[in-house]
């Protein structure tokens, strides 16, 4: 059975499907950072309890992403040029939303944690793309 996805042409498609992996990585990764603020007794904005729990929905996060990634998006198998792509793409990844957390909290205060979270993620995902396509080596037709 293809994948609806398969259909589409060759230099879109990865996109398509970073862009679906990107989301449900979006969405898992706020939920394991309210969850985290959750049991956290939901700490102050800004606050280094705040930071911890994005880093654990960051980091809880990572796996799943790595290995959709490889299987879906770019028709890979995990190795370790990508693996090390991978983690280097997080790496900035990282210092990204980390830098954007902040920027975000101040210019909207009154927001939500999850709507603060999705603005912050999306931002560093397009970043992220960019990075990874250097990386993952598609499957040959």
């Amino acid at each position: 059975m293809k994948l609806p996805t398969s259909y589409l042409p060759e230099k879109v498609r990865s996109a398509v499907r970073f862009l679906i992996v990107g989301t449900s990585g979006m969405f898992l990764q706020t939920w394991c950072f309210m969850a985290a603020l959750y049991f956290m007794a939901y700490p102050e904005k800004g606050s280094a309890l705040y930071y911890v729990a994005f880093g654990i929905g960051y980091v809880l996060e990572m796996i799943p992403n790595y290995l959709v990634l490889n299987w879906y998006t770019f028709g890979s198998k995990p190795d370790s040029k990508n693996a090390g792509g991978f983690l280097l793409a997080r790496a900035i990844n990282v210092v990204i939303q980390f830098g954007l957390l902040p920027l975000a909290i101040a210019l909207l205060p009154t927001w939500r944690d999850d709507l603060i979270s999705y603005i912050v993620i999306f931002i560093g995902g397009c970043i992220n793309y960019l990075i990874c396509l250097v990386f993952f080596k598609k499957k040959e037709s």
